[in-house]
């Protein structure tokens, strides 16, 4: 494979992993050590290459100076479809790691559930809103008062519980640090609810 085309594939990978967030040219340039020329160059060629192919059903947008990986717009229906029926997804892991910690943690911000996963938690929290297994059920104090999360009765009814009093107890002692935390709330969460569906 040559440079230009290793760049090509480096520059979609991790367009494809920030999602929605986006990369600028600065980022870009920063992350991959190219001069921001190269990359603007490079992601003009990758622009070509998805409007070009028919085979294929993303391209690359720039909304701002950002840069995403995007669905072509003649799949609009298609998206559509998937967006008003999102039962018919299964949860990702990440999805049930944030539905876990609120689970248990509830009622509980974004920011405290990215404490304690360690990474961002907008999308899985989005996701988890859409399919009606969390809500907003107040907000926080202080500054910003930001959104506090908790399960709703579709989770009850999805995990097959009556209420939260049957989801198993956590250790207390357990909760030395973050990563023992998250990984007993993924052990449990998983264990408990395995066959529920």
């Amino acid at each position: 494979m040559t440079k230009a085309l290793m760049l090509q594939s480096k520059i979609e990978a991790l367009l494809f992993v920030v999602g929605d967030d986006g990369l600028t040219i600065k980022q870009l340039s920063q992350l991959l050590g190219e001069q921001e020329d190269v990359i603007t160059q490079t992601l003009m060629t990758l622009r070509k290459a998805y409007e070009e192919d028919l085979t294929r059903g993303i391209t690359v947008k720039e909304i701002a100076g950002v840069y995403q990986l995007i669905t072509k717009t003649e799949f609009a229906d298609t998206i559509q479809r998937l967006v008003e029926n999102p039962t018919t997804q299964s949860l990702s892991q990440a999805s049930l790691e944030v539905l876990a910690i609120v689970a248990y943690k509830q009622p509980i911000t974004r920011v405290a559930v990215e404490d304690l996963r360690g990474v961002k938690c907008e999308r899985p929290i989005q996701t988890l809103v859409s399919r009606g297994l969390i809500k907003e059920v107040g907000r926080s104090e202080g500054t910003g008062r930001a959104i506090l999360y908790g399960t709703t009765k579709e989770f009850l009814h999805y995990f097959g519980l009556n209420s939260l009093e049957e989801m198993p107890p956590l250790p207390e002692e357990e909760f030395a640090d973050t990563e023992q935390e998250t990984d007993l709330f993924m052990t449990k969460f998983q264990e408990t609810f395995s066959d529920a569906k």
